[in-house]
């Protein structure tokens, strides 16, 4: 009887551990996370506030789990506390997590209640992984197909060749036919000098005058289109102190114009945007992607990160503290689009009144990657645009009265600038 109570009592002893020990593996697999998938909760979830090698408004997050162990003894129940519930790990005194809140000027991280322990897992496998090694490709190097080389050589060296049989080839027939004609005592008639050309010309007083007047009018030509072209800057690009892309900015993040050039909307100037506007998004963004950082390298010849610690330096913000320095130095940007002093354009009566985009006057900014003047800024094409574009008058309240009377005046619907004042000299010069 003792033995086959001790016999159950063994096997139940055996089942039990082997239930604890299944459920410790189940454990430790749903610790296990997708580092593929933690990339995306990182990105959606931490991206804003966290970077992996930097403090950015929270701490650098590379090895998070490890670093808390070894440097603190917190384990993983504690990540998910802090995680799902910041605030209530800090009013329950823990310490680390009171000594994390003053560290980082008490600015409450977001709680994220809805994260299971599954994607937290996810997300720390993701911050786990070793930081890749990049070797970014030298200045200078650009991409160059050697093949292209190699044939453009080719192409000029058989040209070259060719050239040389062809010049050979004629030195040859020459020479035979001397020696042809020596044989055969052949006498070649040599050719009597005539009156050169030149003196052809003098002499012929009809074609002298007629040379004097075409290159007379030729250079009033000439003169008249490089007078016409003092002052105007069209196709000017001037190298900035510090590299602004607006392909990048306009084009592939589509910010709008008017985030940066704010009182465009409200000024009679766009403006130049200050420094703090660049910060609002690289206070965050201290460095590019790699693959734009080799774009911009490779194709532009340009070090984008380089160019955003410039910035940094401008404004003096310290990336390690993520705190203001003091210590600023002035930008001394470049003016591009500039006109003279007697005539007058208002940035808001043709952005906010009239409805144009800017793409009109300063061409595809979203495709530059250096700004430059599209249009010539005359007043020709001033004109020109006054008589070819409609005034926006739908939902307009600033034209509804002139255009029921202007409407009826020229009969037309639609009424263009030109025909409500905008050919008047005293509307740009005043």
């Amino acid at each position: 009887m003792k033995q086959v109570t001790y016999q159950n009592l063994t096997s139940r002893i055996f089942y039990l551990s082997f239930i604890l020990v299944l459920m410790f593996s189940t454990s430790l697999a749903a610790q296990d996370g997708d580092p593929v998938n933690g990339k995306k909760l990182y990105g959606v979830n931490c991206a804003s506030c966290h970077k992996l090698d930097k403090r950015m408004t929270g701490p650098a997050l590379r090895n998070v789990e490890a670093r808390l162990y070894e440097d603190e003894g917190l384990d993983r129940a504690w990540l998910n506390a802090w995680i799902k519930n910041s605030a209530g790990l800090i009013k329950s005194g823990d310490a680390y997590a009171n000594k994390i809140y003053n560290e980082y000027n008490k600015v409450a991280m977001t709680a994220f209640p809805l994260l299971s322990d599954q994607e937290i897992s996810d997300i720390l496998s993701y911050t786990a992984a070793p930081k890749p090694v990049t070797t970014p490709p030298p200045p200078g190097v650009t991409n160059v197909n050697p093949g292209d080389q190699t044939s453009n050589e080719l192409i000029l060296g058989a040209l070259a060749l060719l050239f040389a049989l062809l010049a050979g080839a004629l030195v040859l027939v020459n020479k035979t036919l001397k020696r042809f004609a020596d044989a055969k005592d052949i006498e070649v008639a040599i050719k009597e000098k005539g009156t050169p050309i030149w003196k052809a010309f003098v002499q012929n007083q009809f074609l002298v005058l007629v040379t004097s007047i075409i290159f007379l009018l030729a250079s009033a030509y000439f003169v008249y289109g490089l007078f016409m072209q003092v002052g105007v800057d069209q196709g000017y690009e001037p190298v900035q102190p510090i590299h602004y892309s607006h392909r990048i900015h306009a084009g592939e993040n589509a910010i709008d114009c008017k985030y940066c050039h704010s009182s465009a909307r409200v000024s009679k100037h766009s403006g130049i945007p200050s420094l703090n506007i660049c910060m609002n998004c690289h206070k965050s963004i201290g460095a590019v992607a790699d693959a734009t950082q080799a774009e911009g390298i490779n194709e532009y010849g340009v070090d984008y990160n380089s160019e955003i610690q410039k910035l940094y330096k401008a404004v003096g913000w310290d990336e390690d503290t993520q705190q203001y320095t003091g210590e600023t130095s002035p930008v001394k940007w470049i003016r591009i689009h500039n006109l003279p002093d007697f005539a007058y354009f208002n940035h808001s009566q043709h952005v906010s009144v009239a409805g144009v985009e800017c793409q009109t006057c300063h061409g595809p900014v979203e495709e530059m990657e250096i700004m430059y003047q599209h249009a010539p800024l005359t007043m020709g094409w001033c004109i020109n645009c006054h008589r070819e574009t409609n005034v926006k008058v739908e939902d307009n309240a600033y034209y509804t009265k002139i255009h029921e009377e202007l409407s009826k005046k020229y009969g037309v619907d639609q009424l263009t600038a030109a025909q409500m004042g905008g050919l008047e000299c005293g509307k740009c010069h005043y």
